[in-house]
C-alpha cells in the first residue's frame, strides 16, 4: 500500500494529472483481480483448456447461489460445474438426475450409474479445483 501511496504522491508533485492516477488504481485493480483468481484455482485453470468458460460459470454460479452451473455443451455432452462439499459429494449432479427422473444406483469411480424405465446411463465427474467439480450429462437425457 505504502508503494501505492508514493506512487500517487510523485505523480501529484510532477503534475503528471488525475488521468494518469486513474489509470494507475485501475492497472493496480486489474493486478489484484488476477492475482485473487490465481490464488484460487491455481493450476486448474488450464487442465481443461480454455478456462474463460470454466470461470464465467463458476462466477454466475456463485452469485446466483443456483446449485449448478452450464458450462458448455458439445454433440454429445453438457458440462455443467458445482460447488464441492465435503459432507455431500457428488451431490449436486446427484440432484439434478433426480430431478430428471433418474433414479440413483451405484458409483463406479468417478462415474455416477443413473436408470430409469429399463435404460441405464453413466455421468462422469472430475475434480476441477478444490472447491469446484464438473460432471458431464449425455444429450439423451
Amino acid at each position: 500500500m505504502r508503494t501505492v501511496t508514493v506512487t500517487v504522491l510523485y505523480f501529484l508533485r510532477r503534475g503528471g494529472g488525475i488521468l494518469k492516477i486513474v489509470l494507475i488504481v485501475v492497472l493496480l485493480f486489474f493486478l489484484l483481480i488476477f492475482s485473487l483468481v490465481g490464488l484460487r484455482f491455481g493450476s486448474a485453470l488450464t487442465q481443461e483448456g480454455n478456462p474463460i468458460p470454466y470461470l464465467v460459470a463458476i462466477s454466475k454460479h456463485e452469485l446466483s447461489n443456483n446449485g449448478y452451473e452450464k458450462v458448455l455443451e458439445t454433440t454429445n455432452v453438457i458440462r455443467y460445474v458445482s460447488e464441492y462439499e465435503e459432507k455431500y459429494p457428488l451431490g449436486m449432479a446427484k440432484e439434478f438426475m433426480k430431478g430428471e427422473g433418474w433414479v440413483f444406483k451405484e458409483q463406479m469411480g468417478s462415474g455416477l450409474v443413473f436408470e430409469k424405465n429399463k435404460k441405464v446411463i453413466t455421468i462422469s465427474t472430475r475434480q476441477y479445483s478444490r472447491h469446484y467439480f464438473i460432471w458431464d450429462i449425455p444429450k439423451e437425457v
